[in-house]
């Protein structure tokens, strides 16, 4: 039985490691440490209920939960204010389509100076593609917090990229 836990969580785990670190990447506004460490605290806690895992509808989507949980706490935390410095590095997952990365960076840079909970909003509405409700469910507010905080956020992200998000869709 404990084994076939072990193997079945393993398989969980390598297929959806590659998301989830997308996803803490965009939440982390580029920062690749932490969201290593994010992803790593997730798949710590989804290991712990992986026994209970038959309750739940969809495992993905939880994982995708915990980790947005994951980041919301970390930027409580008195240490999230700190930033690394340095270039980012060269190696790297390649941008998606031949992207120009000079706008994935733009972007993740806007995304970085607005607020922890706008931007775990934005990744979950238009980087997860969720819906209000499951974004409210995800960060325990209501649905008309969502949709208030989205229309802020992106009005935010709006005035830092100058006016229009269309060239940086594509993104």
């Amino acid at each position: 039985m404990r084994q076939g836990r072990r193997d079945g969580f393993r398989e969980f785990a390598a297929g959806r490691s590659g998301h989830l670190y997308r996803s803490a990447c965009l939440l982390a506004s580029g920062d690749t440490h932490l969201a290593e460490d994010m992803v790593q605290e997730t798949l710590g806690r989804m290991y712990l209920l992986w026994g209970r895992i038959s309750r739940i509808d969809n495992p993905a989507a939880y994982a995708q939960t915990v980790l947005v949980r994951v980041f919301l706490t970390h930027q409580r935390r008195r240490s999230a204010g700190e930033r690394p410095v340095g270039e980012f590095p060269e190696s790297g997952a390649p941008a998606a389509g031949g992207t120009d990365p000079t706008l994935r960076l733009t972007l993740l840079e806007a995304l970085g100076r607005l607020a922890p909970k706008d931007r775990a909003v934005l990744v979950l509405r238009y980087w997860e593609d969720r819906s209000v409700e499951e974004t409210a469910d995800a960060m325990n507010v209501s649905s008309a917090a969502v949709r208030t905080r989205t229309s802020r956020a992106l009005a935010r992200l709006r005035d830092q990229l100058g006016g229009s998000l269309a060239e940086f869709a594509r993104l």
